[in-house]
C-alpha cells in the first residue's frame, strides 16, 4: 500500500512551491542530487526525452518525492 499523504502534508509542500517555483525546483534539484543522485538523473533524463515541457515534467516528479518523503508513512527514510 502507498503512504497516506496527509492534506497538511501536501499543503505545506505547495505552498512552499509556488512561494516561487522556479527558486523551488531548483532548489531540489540540489537536494535529491545530494539525497538520491541516481533518482535525479533518472527524473532528468525522463524530462528531456519528452515532448512536454521538461521543467514542468521534473517539478512534478519532484514535489510526488517531496509528498511522499514528508508522509507519516515515510517509507523513504533509513531503517537501522
Amino acid at each position: 500500500m502507498l503512504p497516506l499523504i496527509t492534506q497538511e502534508v501536501y499543503e505545506e509542500t505547495v505552498s512552499s512551491m509556488l512561494e516561487d517555483i522556479g527558486a523551488w525546483r531548483k532548489k531540489m534539484i540540489h537536494y535529491i542530487k545530494d539525497e538520491n543522485p541516481e533518482l535525479n538523473s533518472a527524473i532528468i533524463d525522463i524530462a528531456q526525452k519528452t515532448d512536454l515541457d521538461a521543467k514542468a515534467v521534473a517539478t512534478g516528479a519532484y514535489m510526488a518525492y517531496m509528498l511522499l518523503e514528508k508522509s507519516p508513512d515515510n517509507f523513504m527514510e533509513d531503517e537501522e
